[in-house]
């Protein structure tokens, strides 16, 4: 292992390496979602709700390729970052040859099962006869061609970002985000090529295509002093690989196909409310991200250090990670959730400027805004148990967030308060999974120092 690995997982004090680590990942996510903003905000800009509903109900099948991202991205990531601490250097060339050529055929799969059963799948998302052909233009784009860019290059920064080297990834994250703001005008706009959301489309297309080209040239510049390969012959399909990515990788995965199953359930019941709640659901969701990739950037850039710390049984320095992290963002998010509460409208309208449209993102953005620091805690425990190979404890998470609170919680507030109900199960889905998290994560640590290690962290 090289001297400036060696140095940042094991002799830089905590909030330096923390901070080396998380600012770069932090900073890559928030233009990702910029750039994911720049497909509303110009589509918006239309004054259009039938362009802004084709965003918003293709977004959940952008959202599944999250669980290909998860699965061969967190898992890899995961897998490689405890193998450095192992000092297993050849495990990490395997399992990050594995996570590569995995995700290229899942992605590969999931565009031609989406051609296969493209206006199925339209009218299963809430596509209507005013909505459909929209929502078709875009995800021709996104989801039919642009499937493989854009899970590819999602994966390789999860596994340049696991040997420590977060500015490259964002670097590569961001040039690709980048590109999207300049070309979404020109594609979107009339006075450019006027494509409306088929033009976003393309314009996300381009752009994760060029993100791929970044990581590529990487790879192939530092194939002499870097651990992650794509190299076919470091690619084995061993029992050690495949279990110990998708041991953490599947329950990540399937976090998010849970995600993509809420996303799609309040799309269609904000459908009933007509396309302005449609769309006002898709704008505040793009708001939301903003705090939520804050969140999980977070999360995600120390996880090298949490599972590099774990499996080199340092679990003081693994402690002191996660609590500098909390006390990082927590008074962060408590800041960002005051902010949208009292400007909610006044962020809603920087998107359009339909009375009705702004009316109803208001009041779903204030309801939002009181999930912000409970989402915090919990990214942070899912990071947690993600970076030191807890799958099923992820999964656990998952399964509550959305099965045991949120869904339901959706469905009565429907029920109780009409169409802004549906905007709080959010907040209650997170408020009890925080509680959940806090408590687990208590009892991981003192296990730990008890002595336990791996085999009762994992009770």
């Amino acid at each position: 292992m090289d001297t400036e690995k060696s140095v940042l997982f094991e002799q830089m004090p905590v909030p330096q390496a923390a901070r080396r680590l998380m600012i770069p990942t932090i900073l890559s996510s928030l233009v990702m979602v910029i750039y994911s903003m720049a497909d509303t905000y110009f589509v918006g800009r239309l004054n259009n709700p039938v362009e802004s509903s084709a965003v918003t109900l293709a977004a959940p099948v952008l959202l599944a390729f999250n669980a290909v991202n998860n699965l061969f991205g967190v898992g890899s990531s995961s897998m490689m970052s405890r193998a450095l601490g192992e000092k297993d250097f050849d495990k990490v060339r395997k399992s990050a040859a594995f996570g590569f050529y995995c995700a290229l055929l899942c992605s590969i799969a999931m565009s031609l099962l989406c051609t296969a059963f493209f206006r199925p799948l339209l009218y299963l998302l809430g596509a209507e006869s005013t909505t459909i052909t929209a929502t078709a233009d875009y995800m021709r784009w996104t989801v039919l061609l642009g499937a493989a860019p854009s899970i590819l290059n999602v994966v390789m920064a999860y596994m340049v970002r696991s040997e420590g080297a977060a500015l490259h990834a964002s670097v590569g994250t961001m040039s690709g985000c980048i590109l999207n703001m300049i070309l979404d005008p020109i594609f979107i706009m009339p006075w450019g090529l006027d494509m409306g959301a088929a033009g976003a489309g393309c314009a996300t297309f381009v752009s994760n295509c060029v993100a791929c080209l970044y990581f590529f040239v990487l790879l192939y510049v530092k194939r002499k002093s870097t651990y992650v390969s794509i190299r076919p012959k470091d690619f084995r399909l061993q029992r050690e690989i495949i279990t110990g990515v998708c041991g953490v990788g599947i329950p990540a995965s399937i976090q998010n196909l849970l995600n993509v199953t809420g996303m799609t359930i309040l799309n269609n019941f904000a459908a009933d409310y007509g396309p302005d709640a449609v769309a006002a659901i898709g704008i505040v969701q793009k708001i939301y991200m903003v705090p939520m990739q804050v969140s999980m950037g977070s999360s995600q850039g120390v996880m090298p250090l949490v599972g590099y710390s774990y499996s080199a049984k340092n679990y003081k320095r693994m402690k002191e990670t996660v609590f500098f992290i909390v006390k990082v963002m927590v008074p962060i998010m408590v800041v960002s959730s005051v902010f949208c509460y009292f400007r909610s409208e006044w962020l809603v309208s920087l998107f359009i400027k339909k009375e009705e449209i702004v009316s109803y993102g208001g009041g779903f953005l204030r309801a939002d805004s009181l999930a912000m620091t409970f989402l915090a805690i919990d990214f942070l425990a899912v990071g947690v148990f993600q970076a030191i190979g807890m799958g099923k404890k992820s999964l656990v998470f998952a399964v509550l967030r959305k099965i045991v609170f949120e869904i339901p919680a959706l469905i009565v507030l429907n029920r109780l308060f009409g169409v802004y109900g549906i905007a709080y199960a959010a907040f209650v889905a997170e408020l009890m999974l925080a509680i959940c998290a806090v408590y687990m994560l208590i009892r991981i640590f003192k296990n730990l120092e008890a002595g336990g290690g791996k085999t009762k962290a994992e009770c």
